[in-house]
């Protein structure tokens, strides 16, 4: 039995079983039969199993070389080292969905066995909603994609993985934690759908959501984090975020999930707002469908996009389900409340969120309308049209800053009812450090009058979360006998961390647009070019054989003031089965010995006899700090998930299940 056809056996049994998961546990349910919905829930053990030999199956076949399977043969090859074979299992569409259905039984079993003794309203059709969305995604690996499917007449060499993919090691991490973040949705939206469906229209089902909402929150920040270290030091062109419809795609969920968060927060605390956070998590689990059928559908042209795709008009009609049944679901069961409750909020923390999560919503639909404009246009008017940078940056511009002042203001707010003169006292520090950076900025003559109200923001949302931060550490130890209170402050804790964080990543990226520049320069050997107040030296151009690429480099030595202040070599790298060559930049990184200005040099061009090239050399001052502010947005995230708020009421245990041994859930 050959590889590709013992894989497609292991798919269809792991197809048959998520299918026996969703029709076994609404039977169950239906039929008040706690062993059947029981066997549903541990289905998600095997089906885990079965989807993880599958996976295990098409590594194997990938370093084995074994181009009778289709996908071997068209995304590696026998030059291909060994690290880059592995990351190829995502480097098309039929292997990322079979990675996408391994992260998402993953999460089943995950579920399956947190709620294994005590369970939420709904648990039984949270659970078909999870092996029904895994049954979704083994239908396309069954179907459309297969990526077993064999070739009659195999290759002797494969034409290797896409370019992109194999010319940086942060691909290892980069998708995988995106996936994790996409298909981690899944598991609240569930746990809404089966609430819903229960009739259950109070907070228990909220209980169980903050976690869940919060792991994948943490996973798509890193995720985006790494994908704009990874633009910036492969793509070469000195940016880092350049809206692609990929990179849109995984921001929309983030911006719904991070509104969601929020939302929790004020449910839990005033009992409103429930309406709102049930449709948020749709709308975040829709835009993690939408994000992919636009990606993987081949509908939108993209760095990262996979070609010759049949999946589209499944992922289609997936979405209009999660979106139909999702939100309608929702209004079946608001009865007379209102989607946001304003008209119960004075002046108070709950405002403030309110307006956060408003203003989350728009810039989400922002982006959506530019990433969607192209393939509208293209539909009616029959014309093929780009939506570029400039027109996001000055639609979430201002948004963004809004949101960035919002997150300032909030923490300082009381919650229920905010005195004015409280809220004037917290605010004098971070007023002042505002009012530093404002005077600080005219002293050096740097930028007008928005840039100053731009920076004024930042430092006070940046002071804001110092302060909180400082009061709920003081709090926290005052009140350590009191557990609850204690990972309450926690919890608090994080959710300041991650708003410095942003804060720091807010700074980083105004710094390096407002006062980064680039040139390029075509340069011989030993000549010496002025570049702004640097001088660069061609010192060589050196070609190297890779086993699965040719290299060609430029050393160039830059100097300010006759002084060397680095050495750089940046290469063009020509693969096979590339129509153009891939560049990959050389960065000397910004320390405080050099003010954080990153030096950043790519190799455009060169003369086939290495005698000249052209190299773009740009100053990116500042954009280390957002890599340290998304890590700080991370770890914020990860230290508000880890904290333990317990309750005093739980769910029912269930029929036939071994009770718990802790008296109180988790949440």
């Amino acid at each position: 039995m050959t590889i590709g056809l013992l894989g497609q056996l292991v798919l269809g049994a792991a197809f048959c079983t998520a299918c026996y998961g969703a029709l076994a546990s609404v039977i169950g349910w239906r039929r008040r039969l706690a062993r059947l919905t029981e066997s549903a829930r541990t289905a998600a053990y095997p089906l885990l199993g079965l989807v993880f030999v599958a996976v295990a199956l098409m590594v194997i076949a990938i370093l084995g070389n074994d181009f009778t399977i289709r996908y071997v043969a068209e995304n590696s090859s026998l030059e291909t080292p060994t690290f880059f074979k592995v990351l190829s299992l995502w480097s098309a569409d039929e292997g990322s969905l079979l990675l996408w259905s391994l992260v998402l039984c993953g999460y089943i079993a995950t579920a399956a066995w947190a709620f294994r003794d005590r369970r939420p309203t709904g648990f039984p059709i949270a659970l078909s909603v999870l092996h029904g969305s895994a049954a979704f995604y083994l239908l396309l690996v069954l179907g459309p994609t297969q990526p077993f499917a064999e070739l009659a007449r195999p290759p002797i060499d494969g034409t290797g993985p896409l370019p992109l993919l194999q010319n940086h090691p942060l691909m290892a991490a980069h998708p995988p934690l995106l996936y994790l973040g996409f298909v981690g949705c899944t598991v609240p939206f569930a746990l809404v759908i089966g609430a819903l469906v229960q009739g259950d229209v109070g907070d228990g089902w909220l209980r169980s959501m903050r976690r869940w909402s919060i792991i994948p929150w943490v996973f798509l920040t890193t995720g985006l984090v790494l994908g704009a270290l990874w633009s910036y030091g492969v793509l070469g062109w000195g940016g880092y975020w350049a809206w692609d419809p990929v990179e849109n795609a995984a921001l929309m969920p983030w911006l719904t999930l991070t509104a969601l968060l929020h939302a929790i927060r004020v449910q839990e605390r005033r009992r409103a707002l429930r309406v709102w956070t049930q449709s948020l998590v749709v709308v975040t689990f829709a835009s993690t469908v939408l994000g992919t059928f636009l990606t993987r559908g081949s509908i939108l042209l993209s760095v990262h996009s996979f070609a010759r795709s049949a999946v589209g008009p499944l992922y289609l009609a997936y979405l209009s389900v999660v979106l139909i049944g999702g939100l309608g679901l929702v209004a079946a069961r608001a009865g007379r409340s209102s989607p946001l409750d304003v008209a119960r909020f004075g002046p108070s923390r709950e405002s403030a969120i309110v307006v956060n999560n408003v203003l989350l919503v728009v810039l989400m639909v922002t982006v959506l309308v530019g990433t969607v404009y192209p393939l509208l246009e293209g539909a009616v008017g029959g014309r093929q049209v780009s939506v570029g940078a400039p027109y996001f940056q000055r639609t979430t511009g201002p948004a963004f800053l809004a949101l960035v002042a919002l997150m300032g203001v909030g923490p300082l707010m009381a919650w229920r009812s905010a005195s004015v003169g409280r809220t004037l006292d917290r605010a004098a520090v971070p007023a002042v450090a505002a009012a530093l950076t404002g005077v600080w900025l005219t002293i050096h003559g740097l930028g007008g009058p928005m840039m100053l109200l731009a920076y004024g923001v930042i430092a006070f949302a940046a002071a804001s979360a110092l302060v909180e931060l400082a009061r709920a550490v003081r709090s926290g130890r005052r009140r350590s006998s009191s557990v609850q209170r204690l990972m309450g402050n926690v919890r608090l804790a994080g959710a300041l961390i991650a708003h410095l964080g942003i804060a720091v990543a807010a700074g980083a990226i105004l710094t390096s647009s407002a006062f980064g520049s680039q040139r390029d320069v075509t340069v011989s050997v030993d000549q010496v070019r002025s570049v702004g107040r640097y001088d660069l030296r061609l010192d060589q151009v050196a070609e190297r054989a890779e086993p699965e690429r040719r290299v060609v480099v430029a050393a160039l030595t830059v100097s300010d003031g006759g002084h060397t202040v680095a050495r750089l070599d940046p290469s063009l790298n020509l693969y096979p089965n590339a129509t153009q060559p891939i560049g990959s930049p050389s960065i000397r990184l910004g320390t405080p010995a050099n003010s954080f200005v990153d030096l950043y040099a790519s190799l455009l061009a060169y003369r086939a006899d290495g005698s000249t090239v052209t190299i773009r050399l740009a100053t990116i001052p500042g954009v280390m700090w957002l890599w340290i502010g998304g890590a700080m947005t991370a770890l914020g995230g990860l230290v508000a998930g880890l904290a333990r708020v317990t309750r005093r009421t739980a769910p029912a245990p269930v029929p036939g299940v071994r009770r718990t041994l802790l008296p109180q859930v988790r949440v």
